[in-house]
């Protein structure tokens, strides 16, 4: 005997084991009780039926079979992303990920080592920059700046993959990410509570939906996540600085653009550096990277990650910060630029990993 709600529901469609009844009904509950009590055949049955169902539903060699029943066909469904043309291609061993607005910008002097410590290693270590700034607005901040122009450029937090030396967008990308994303839908869930006021419209793009947060007025981050699954909406909220919330794709953020980048540049996550100073790089940073989190990072954003091997807290701000690290890790030190692969305009993807 079971209740009717929720997953002995199913067990019992799958088993056939049991009698379903409202556990609100105490008149239902007693009768089902004493059927069960009185028909010792009746009892036995579904006890029977229960073991065999369980065996043939739910053990663990059942479990792995519907597993790879599933995943049997994805590969035969697969389309690899095509090769792109080569321009210009370099092959690095190495890459430095960073944010632009809390690791770069803020401290002159620091700006300034930092350029020269990156132009000296350019031929072996891909240079990237990830952050929540539209595409036209970090070329402004690069340009203000002079910032070397990144070989990747990561916008509008991990939505949008762009490419030197034209800073082409990649198109596959956007595909992915695509996957499951309904902005009108989050859009008319989200406008009806309280705390949450859209941003500008320059901050706005297809793939990303942003708010002014007020923390004291709005719903928390797990309310708001468990508000949109329950109306089928599954996408990555970022809170940030305290008081900005985004909202993009589920497949998306700067961490899942950086993995996307590594895998299809062929650069192992363990030869990657990210910089990171606010919760919007807590996904970059997590993982198989190096890591470093600058000593001006927001408020206590990040806190999370103290104890995680393979994260480093500078305890210099900006770029010193991101100088520090390199130094911490001994970073370029054996930094070695290995031979480009043959050419084999048929080989798969991972042996042509640079779009």
């Amino acid at each position: 005997m079971a209740t009717e709600n929720g997953g002995p529901v199913d067990i019992i469609g799958n088993c056939g084991n049991g009698i379903l009844v409202n556990p609100l009904d105490r008149e239902a509950l007693a009768a089902a009780i004493l059927a069960l009590l009185q028909d010792p055949k009746t009892y036995h049955r579904l006890r029977d039926q229960g073991l065999a169902g369980v065996r043939r539903h739910y053990s663990w060699e059942a479990h792995a079979e519907a597993y790879l029943a599933a995943v049997r066909p994805l590969p035969k469904r697969h389309v690899s992303i095509p090769i792109a043309p080569k321009r210009g291609q370099r092959y690095r061993d190495r890459a430095l990920f960073t944010d632009l607005d809390q690791c770069l910008l803020g401290h002159e002097e620091g700006l300034r080592q930092f350029i020269t410590v990156l132009q000296g290693h350019r031929k072996c270590a891909t240079f990237g920059i990830a952050t929540g700034r539209r595409l036209d607005a970090a070329l402004r901040v690069l340009k203000q700046y002079a910032i070397p122009r990144p070989d990747v450029l990561i916008t509008s937090l991990g939505t949008e993959i762009h490419y030197a030396p034209q800073l082409e967008a990649d198109p596959f990308w956007h595909e992915h990410i695509d996957h499951l994303w309904q902005p009108a839908a989050v859009r008319r869930v989200l406008s009806r509570l309280p705390g949450l006021s859209p941003q500008d419209k320059g901050e706005q793009t297809p793939f990303k939906i942003s708010y002014h947060y007020d923390p004291a007025q709005a719903p928390g981050i797990e309310e708001l996540a468990a508000l949109l699954r329950g109306q089928e909406l599954t996408v990555n909220l970022i809170q940030s600085f305290g008081h900005f919330l985004d909202v993009i794709p589920v497949r998306a953020s700067k961490g899942q653009a950086l993995r996307y980048v590594a895998q299809r540049w062929g650069i192992p996550l363990e030869k990657i550096l990210v910089a990171g100073g606010s919760g919007a790089d807590e996904d970059m940073l997590r993982g198989n990277t190096l890591g470093v989190v600058v000593a001006n990072r927001h408020g206590e954003e990040l806190s999370q990650l103290v104890d995680l091997e393979g994260i480093y807290f500078a305890d210099q701000p900006q770029a010193l910060g991101l100088l520090q690290a390199i130094d911490h890790y001994d970073f370029f030190q054996r930094c070695s630029l290995p031979p480009a692969p043959a050419e084999n305009p048929a080989a798969p993807l991972a042996e042509h990993p640079v779009p």
